[in-house]
């Protein structure tokens, strides 16, 4: 059974951090391209990370340059998203998912792009 489960989320003050982690299982995470979206409430769905499967490709959405950084571990089948400098406007339900064969890694940061699977989500809260 292919599963994505997203934790880490809270509720953080401005400036505050936050790792991300999503496990996956039911599936082999190497052959797959990853991504981080958010979704806020009244807004689109949002690309905020990807990174390819084999060559370490990352792209970023331009506001969270700098801030945000994603990874993996496929030996763990894990994804992680390390969020510093966190501000009102990161706060969102982040998803994590993934892409079996994308033409372009950068793909996977478009909107409404169809991954393969994504989890349930993690509420990330930012306010003072």
């Amino acid at each position: 059974q292919v599963q994505l489960v997203e934790s880490g989320g809270g509720s953080v003050q401005p400036g505050s951090s936050l790792r991300l982690s999503c496990s996956a299982s039911g599936f082999t995470l190497d052959d797959y391209a990853i991504a981080w979206y958010h979704l806020a409430p009244g807004k689109e769905r949002e690309g905020v990370s990807c990174m390819s499967s084999r060559d370490g490709t990352i792209h970023y959405r331009d506001r969270v340059k700098g801030r945000f950084t994603i990874s993996r571990d496929n030996a763990k089948n894990m994804i992680y998203l390390q969020m510093n400098s966190l501000k009102p406007e990161d706060t969102a339900v982040y998803y994590c998912a993934t892409a079996g064969s994308p033409e372009r890694v950068g793909d996977l940061l478009a909107p409404g792009y169809e991954y393969d699977y994504w989890g349930q989500g993690t509420q990330v809260t930012v306010s003072s």
